[in-house]
């Protein structure tokens, strides 16, 4: 086949119609395939995409008629197609233009059917595996993210609630009354104080618990290791709300057996009278109560993760450290704890992401409570349980609360970004 020469920004033009650029290169089947796919995006766009971006725009003017909630999902998800949309229609013109050029370079560029699909098998093959995961990660993960940023940013209330009520777009106002309203400034700054102090005390006393059982377990003087292994295996090995429940009734304050039996146990043998503790009636108690929980509760999954750590450390290291000198603490701070953090950071860093959503051991315990600090948030409420009254309770804030998961998954984001490249957590090679 005579391959004449060709202009490759004319292919890139052509392009804006997806396939024309393709037939220009004569790459027919290609182009064939780039506008029955073109044709199916018009049908798209006028069927639905149209209405649904007025939709999003005007989130209807009917009540009764029109729901506002449908309209507004309708039109995120419209977003999506659209950017999608964009993004092929980018990646046709680069595709045209590129084989043009390859074309004026003499490369061999398939033009048949066989050839195309011998193409795509030996180059594109990896790409048909990932766009349909990307595609299913699109519409499970940033679809639902797309829309509680845009309810965020509605009067979506118990005031405003579809069909019976239209909403409308606030702005930032849901942002502006967290600032400006004494109620939802005082309970967002005493719950957000909170989760902050409940995310670094819990974490770092079951990583703390969980490195230090592993380590001492690893010792070789150590006998019965595989029983304290078991027995260390044991929070873990029953399910946690479970735990939580069965915590929650061990901490009760009137006939719970920490008050009954383990206080005065402690009375006997020290020297001073504790004397009972409100654990589930007092806000600072019962937060104690919740990190000594959760540090049993999530300490066995960083003793597992150690010790495997440790099986891997050369013993030639100690032997050396040994021959100069050092004692065990150093052997520990210059050696077992470096090792450790070279391997497990991120890991040990997602447990600081995990309990700052740890809703089930806030809810099962206590609720959130004892008492209220406005706002629908009880005194240990974190942010992800008060989220989660905001919607739940008899005068929704559905919008409310999409600000307020917005902060939380700004903090999030932002802070593991961080400290993951502080510890060089995203070098997944030698450099």
């Amino acid at each position: 086949m005579l391959e004449s020469k060709k202009n490759p920004n004319k292919a890139m033009l052509l392009s804006i119609i997806p396939g024309l650029g393709q037939f220009y290169n004569q790459q027919k089947v290609k182009g064939l395939a780039f506008l029955i796919l073109f044709i199916l995006e018009i049908i798209e766009i006028v069927s639905f995409g149209i209405p649904a971006l007025i939709g999003l725009v005007t989130l209807g003017s009917t009540p009764m008629q029109d729901h506002s909630l449908f309209m507004l999902i309708e039109g995120a998800m419209q977003v999506i197609i659209t950017v999608i949309i964009i993004g092929f229609h980018i990646a046709n013109m680069r595709d045209a233009k590129k084989v043009a050029e390859k074309i004026n370079d003499g490369i061999k560029v398939p033009y048949t059917l066989n050839e195309t699909i011998q193409a795509i098998y030996e180059f594109g093959f990896p790409y048909l595996l990932i766009i349909p995961a990307y595609l299913a990660m699109t519409f499970a993960i940033v679809f639902p993210v797309l829309v509680t940023l845009l309810i965020a940013f509605t009067n979506y209330d118990f005031k405003h609630i579809p069909p019976n009520a239209l909403l409308d777009w606030v702005g930032f106002k849901n942002f502006t009354n967290m600032a400006q309203l004494s109620t939802f400034r005082d309970a967002f700054t005493s719950v957000l104080s909170w989760t902050l102090i409940w995310t670094l005390c819990a974490s770092s006393l079951q990583i703390v618990i969980g490195i230090a059982t592993a380590v001492i377990a690893n010792q070789s003087f150590i006998k019965f290791k595989r029983i304290f292994g078991v027995i260390f295996l044991l929070p873990w090995a029953v399910p946690a709300f479970i735990t939580i429940l069965s915590f929650s009734n061990f901490f009760n304050d009137s006939i719970g057996a920490m008050n009954i039996q383990v206080i005065p146990f402690l009375n006997h043998i020290l020297p001073i009278d504790i004397g009972l503790v409100p654990w589930k009636t007092d806000p600072t108690w019962t937060k104690v109560a919740l990190i000594m929980i959760q540090g049993w509760l999530g300490f066995p999954y960083i003793y597992v993760l150690v010790s495997g750590i440790l099986q891997s450390i050369p013993a030639d290291l100690y032997e050396a450290a040994t021959v100069d000198g050092a004692t065990a603490w150093q052997k520990f701070w210059q050696i077992t704890l470096p090792m450790i953090l070279a391997v497990a950071a991120p890991t040990l860093i997602t447990q600081y992401t995990f309990n700052f959503n740890n809703f089930s051991i806030i809810y099962l315990f206590n609720n959130g409570g004892p008492g209220s600090v406005g706002g629908g948030a009880g005194s240990t409420d974190i942010l992800i349980s008060w989220i989660f009254k905001l919607t739940t309770q008899t005068s929704p804030q559905f919008s409310m609360a999409a600000a307020v998961t917005l902060i939380i998954s700004l903090i999030v984001i932002t802070t593991s970004l961080i400290v993951f490249k502080k510890l060089n957590a995203f070098n997944m090679e030698d450099e």
